[in-house]
This record gives C-alpha cells, structure tokens and sequence, in this order.
C-alpha cells in the first residue's frame, strides 16, 4: 500500500519523463485508487525517477559550479589600467617605469601581436599583413593572447595589477573585451590617456625605427598609423571619458620623468 500511494503522489511529477504503468496484478492501490502497480511497473517506475534525479542532480551540479566559478572570478579580479596614446606618445615607456617603480605588471598588446606573429602560429600570418598595413588586428585575437598573459603572469608572480598598453583601440577592441570578462574576473580602473601633438611623436617613432629594426617606423607607415588612430581609437577615450568617466589626460611632449610623475601619482592611488 505505501509504494502504491508512493506511486500515486509521485507519477504526475514523472509524467513527462516516462508515461503512468498500471496492470491488473493483486497489489491494492490504495483507497478509491482504482489502479494496481504490478512488480515490472514499480522496477520502471524506480528506474525512470532514479534516472530522473540523476539528470536533475548533474545539472544543478554543473549550473552551481558554474556560479561558483564567476563568484571566486568576480570576488578577486585583475586590477586593470589602459594606457592610450599615439603611436610615439611613450605608453611602454611609462609602462615600463610604472613595473619597475612601483610594481605593476606590464603588458603590451603590440609587443604580444608581435610575438605571436614570430612564433609561425597560424595567426601569424594574420597579424603580420595587419600591422604592416598600419590596420588594427581583429579583436578576438588581441584579448585572447592578453587573457593567456595575464593568466601566466598571475600563475607565476601572482600580481594581479596590470597596465595594458595600446589596447583597446577601436570600439570592436571594447566590445571583445566587455564580453571576455563579462564574469568580473577584470575591472578596468582607469584610462590613462598620453596626449602628445603628432609631429612629436613622429620624430620619435623615426629615431626608434633606427635601431629598433620594426618594420612599422618608416614614415608611411607612421603615417598610416595616426589615421588609423584618428578614426579608430579617439573613439574609444572619447567614450571612457564620457560614459565611464575614468579618462585621465597627461601631457606628454615633456620629458620622460616629468610625465612619469603624473602618471605615477594617478595610478598611485589604485
């Protein structure tokens, strides 16, 4: 009697899973049930409802471990700095002294795009006709190689404080990056925007292209790279100054340390 009014409470829920099994054996189904669970049936019916809870129980499993996983990614992020700038304007110069003075992590998309193009991976050649062009790589490739970055500098220092530098430069670069860390597990603190005046940073692009051996300092190129900056990348200030409201603006047609002391005392305080 108590399985069949087991059964009988229970089946409406396992409908969907399997159908209602009732036979004439002489099991008395309970008072004015009308229907009688034979042994076959009730092995059925356990088996279905055991198979049932399994599934319900791996998927809420899997659903909590995904939740969990944001909530650890969310409740320590990367602290993170983007330094814009003008090809020239000095972002890894800053960068650099930034690491060595005060000890955040440095990490230049440039340098990586490079790198990932010398590597001879299949984004190589991708990259490679992108950055002669003076053009902006495609988006998911820069966050990708900045998330496998940040991950292996985090795993072997453990700094989660980094500075990005040349990145993000479009609305594309934005928009790949938002759905990246759409989980928290990054926070972009603040902008720091090197304005310096174009025939400054040409001539130091030109001075750096004698020994620097980078394909990209030769005056068309150079040039190429201000127009893409112009119409891709002040964008992208204009909206963090804007909606966000995290833009600093430094002067930087100064000297090396008289920018580094503003820069310093801006993220100083992160």
């Amino acid at each position: 009697k108590k399985l069949c009014r087991f059964r009988n409470q229970a089946e409406p829920t396992l409908h969907p899973v399997h159908p209602p099994m009732t036979s004439s054996c002489g099991c008395s189904g309970g008072s004015g049930s009308g229907k009688k669970l034979c042994p076959f049936s009730l092995f059925m019916f356990a088996a279905t409802a055991g198979l049932y809870v399994h599934r319900s129980m791996s998927k809420n499993k899997k659903t909590e471990e995904k939740v969990s996983a944001a909530a650890k990614a969310s409740a320590d992020p990367y602290t993170v700095v983007f330094v814009l700038g003008g090809p020239g304007a000095g972002k890894g110069t800053q960068c650099d002294l930034l690491r060595d003075r005060l000890g955040w992590a440095h990490l230049s998309a440039g340098d990586l795009l490079r790198a990932e193009r010398a590597s001879g991976s299949e984004l190589a050649e991708v990259i490679n006709a992108k950055i002669s062009a003076g053009q902006i790589v495609p988006s998911e490739i820069t966050v990708r190689l900045l998330q496998n970055a940040m991950e292996k500098e985090r795993g072997e220092s453990g700094n989660k404080k980094f500075l990005i530098d040349g990145f993000p430069r479009s609305e594309g670069n934005v928009k790949a990056w938002d759905e990246a860390f759409a989980d928290g597990s990054a926070v972009v603190k603040k902008v720091l925007f090197l304005d310096c005046p174009e025939d400054i940073m040409t001539g130091r692009l030109l001075e750096r292209g004698k020994s620097s051996g980078r394909n990209d300092d030769n005056l068309d190129v150079i040039r190429k790279r201000f127009e893409t900056f112009r119409k891709e990348s002040m964008p992208v200030v204009e909206r963090y100054e804007g909606e966000e409201g995290i833009v600093e603006r430094i002067v930087a047609d100064r000297g090396v340390e008289d920018v580094f002391m503003n820069v310093s005392a801006s993220v100083g305080k992160l």
